[in-house]
């Protein structure tokens, strides 16, 4: 089985303000990531992030290297990796380790391990396996991460459409990564807006993979600078990418999940640069 990977190269603001729909959706939209039997990449050198997904169906797919894109003997040799599950029961196996993850359960792997497969119970209903990977320069222990363990932060009101759960799971204050944060933002019924008050963070991207979006239903995703702001629609299991120029916030038609993932040399979930609702343009 060969990896289905993409490279794209990182843009600037300026640049970005030249682009129709058709260039925004190119450059940021990562419209397909699961496929049976397949994983599928998406190289980001936005700090270097890869944003992915592995449908295993028939039996055990492995995370093999991408010779071309790493240039090394394992994916992980030089990487950590994220992983939510976001389809089916499953496992992952981590060099002869079995770690069985159930829907919406995460977990991590260290930089070194050397053999990683995904399989899934049930071939009806497959496993998804949501994956964030970036470069890591010390090896933390593989850790497991349920709803139950994560750290909860309830937010917003229904009256302003954004009451939302935050589950942050591979955070730095659960367990040890180099750089590697991701988490899990849950909408209330009736509410449709996340991420608001929109804010940038100059040392850090993120990556959102929008999910449980309602058949028929969309999301739109606002990016670009706060005072010339952009939109992409996009449709349930698809992602996107945001520079650390951007904000990063959406509205749906429906309620939804997301799932958001961050890299960069700013560990300090907190740290942002807030943008007050009435200055966005």
């Amino acid at each position: 089985m060969k990896t289905i990977f993409e490279s794209r190269y990182a843009i600037g603001p300026q640049e970005s303000k030249t682009l129709d729909t058709a260039g925004l959706r190119k450059n940021f939209l990562i419209e397909k990531l699961f496929d049976a039997d397949q994983i599928h990449f998406v190289y980001t050198h936005y700090d270097r992030y890869m944003a992915g997904g592995a449908m295993p169906v028939s039996g055990k797919i492995k995370l093999d290297t991408i010779p071309e894109l790493l240039k090394e003997e394992y994916f992980l040799s030089r990487r950590e990796l994220g992983i939510i599950n976001v389809g089916g029961k499953g496992s992952v196996e981590v060099d002869g380790t079995v770690y069985e993850l159930d829907y919406k359960e995460a977990l991590y792997i260290g930089k070194g391990n050397k053999e990683i497969f995904f399989s899934s119970e049930d071939a009806q209903k497959p496993a998804k396996f949501y994956m964030n990977s970036t470069p890591a320069h010390r090896s933390f222990p593989t850790k497991k991460v349920t709803k139950e363990t994560a750290i909860k932060k309830e937010l917003g009101t229904l009256e302003t459409a954004n009451h939302r759960t935050i589950n942050q799971m591979l955070l730095n204050t659960v367990l040890e990564t180099c750089q590697l944060q991701m988490g899990m933002t849950e909408l209330q019924p009736g509410s449709v807006w996340n991420t608001m008050p929109a804010h940038t963070h100059d040392r850090r991207m993120e990556v959102y993979f929008y999910f449980e979006v309602p058949q028929e239903q969309s999301v739109c995703h606002f990016m670009g600078q706060p005072d010339e702001t952009r939109h992409i629609w996009m449709q349930n299991d698809q992602a996107v990418i945001s520079p650390p120029w951007s904000i990063h916030s959406g509205a749906g038609t429906s309620n939804y999940t997301f799932i958001w993932g961050m890299a960069g040399e700013n560990l300090d979930y907190d740290d942002m640069d807030k943008v007050a609702i009435n200055d966005l343009k």
